[in-house]
């Protein structure tokens, strides 16, 4: 039973991009990156598409990356208005076993720099451009990913955050810390760090870039960021919040496993409320996690139509081992 915690936000839940080639996606973040495909499932409000879950051993909330790849989505432009960015967090000690593996799968890499004197940023992009960041760092105490081709001792642990670009700051910061329960904790030149705790995969890093237009959603680009919260009572408390704000929340909406509000926050930035429960578990096992087509009740009497339609994900890892 749900007991009412504290904060009724913690942290980031999941983050959703859209891409374009399924099998290309696979290949990036299960071989070159490591991540488990912990459900292979398709858009619910678009069943001809699929909707891939990347994430921990279970997938829990804080580590879990979703993809809609569209096939021949325009590419998208980085701009106001945008989550730009995410990042993952791994341990300082495997600074030097990334570099090596980056430079021996050829995926260009920017030097790495220090960041608010407690991290090592590496930043590169994804085969469709979205920016990503790997923040090597002393804080995290989550474990790796066992059971991948990467040494769990240099495996991502999840999220470390996500970067957004507005055009007035003071907006996205009033949300953030007045309803959302976030706080300032740092700020670096043009970048504030606001978390609800000072902890990997909680950081929200708000940016106002000089000289930039606003951005355009497409192939490579964030289209929502999802924060956590425990299950239906929290989840209730934030949505009254959220209205009682101007911000519009949607009803409550079903998505197997979570249950969702969304809303744009002033940015226009979309924003998701996902609940912790019921969790990836629902309709599959631990150990075979992300190796069927899973369906929502809703679209199971088309699961012919939609296996014949949808790309095979017959991906060899083997070069990434």
């Amino acid at each position: 039973m749900e007991t009412l915690t504290k904060n009724r936000i913690g942290g980031l839940h999941h983050i959703t991009v859209l891409a374009d080639d399924a099998k290309r996606n696979v290949e990036f973040y299960a071989g070159v990156l490591g991540l488990r495909l912990i459900k292979k499932t398709v858009n619910f409000d678009d069943p001809g598409v699929y909707h891939l879950y990347y994430g921990d051993q279970t997938g829990s909330p804080g580590t879990i990356l979703t993809f809609f790849p569209y096939r021949g989505l325009p590419p998208g432009q980085r701009g106001i208005g945008q989550a730009v960015a995410l990042s993952f967090s791994l341990p300082s000690s495997s600074l030097a076993f990334w570099e090596k593996r980056l430079k021996r799968l050829d995926i260009p890499f920017d030097k790495p720099v220090e960041r608010f004197n407690r991290e090592t940023v590496i930043g590169l992009e994804d085969t469709d451009g979205l920016k990503l960041e790997l923040v090597f760092n002393e804080s995290d105490k989550r474990e790796g990913h066992a059971g991948t081709h990467i040494p769990a001792e240099h495996a991502i642990r999840g999220f470390f955050g996500t970067e957004l670009w507005v055009s007035d700051y003071t907006s996205t910061a009033g949300l953030l810390t007045e309803v959302m329960e976030h706080r300032l904790i740092a700020e670096q030149n043009n970048r504030m760090r606001f978390a609800v705790e000072n902890a990997p995969g909680k950081y929200v890093d708000v940016l106002v870039p000089p000289d930039t237009g606003w951005g355009k959603n497409g192939n490579g680009s964030i289209h929502h960021v999802a924060f956590r919260t425990p299950g239906k009572l929290t989840q209730n408390l934030i949505w009254e919040k959220l209205r009682s704000e101007g911000m519009h929340p949607t009803p409550v909406i079903d998505r197997q496993y979570f249950r969702s509000v969304y809303f744009r926050e002033p940015g226009g930035i979309l924003f998701e409320i996902a609940t912790d429960d019921p969790g990836f578990l629902v309709d599959e096992s631990a150990e075979t996690l992300g190796q069927n087509l899973m369906l929502p009740p809703q679209h199971e009497s088309r699961r012919q139509e939609l296996e014949e339609l949808l790309p095979k994900l017959d991906v060899d890892l083997s070069r990434y081992y």
